[in-house]
């Protein structure tokens, strides 16, 4: 039996797209020297809404019993408006720590928060089983 809320499920797309985020991060800075590498990303608010939307679509459709359509990927880009050097690199080492620590920060926090989530569900079983 599965036990999840539907916290949880949102916490689980939330820490899947911090993930990417940082692994996004450590590939740019990882290029930083590739002559005409260009920085890579994606809007994480943009793809977060578009992510719990897909999950109320998804409980619904389980609640009908109706088939739920694939899950489309996420719109990972190339970031415009950054400056190039003449190599045709635009990857900045400032922009990029400042994107880790920023990306670290969220998944942290989303890491407390599902540890929480999960605490008060093992709470609300240990009650019922009193």
């Amino acid at each position: 039996m599965q036990i999840t809320t539907q916290m949880a499920d949102e916490l689980e797309r939330y820490l899947k797209l911090s993930t990417l985020e940082l692994k996004l991060t450590a590939q740019n800075m990882a290029n930083v020297d590739t002559p005409g590498y260009r920085t890579m990303g994606f809007d994480f608010e943009t793809e977060m809404k578009r992510s719990v939307g897909e999950l109320e679509a998804q409980r619904r459709a389980e609640e009908e019993g109706t088939e739920m359509p694939a899950e489309p990927g996420i719109a990972v880009g190339q970031v415009d408006h950054l400056l190039e050097r003449p190599d045709g690199n635009n990857v900045s080492m400032d922009r990029e720590g400042l994107n880790m620590a920023q990306a670290q920060l969220q998944f942290r926090a989303g890491v407390e928060l599902l540890k929480h989530e999960y605490s008060t569900v093992m709470d609300a079983i240990h009650v019922d089983q009193k």
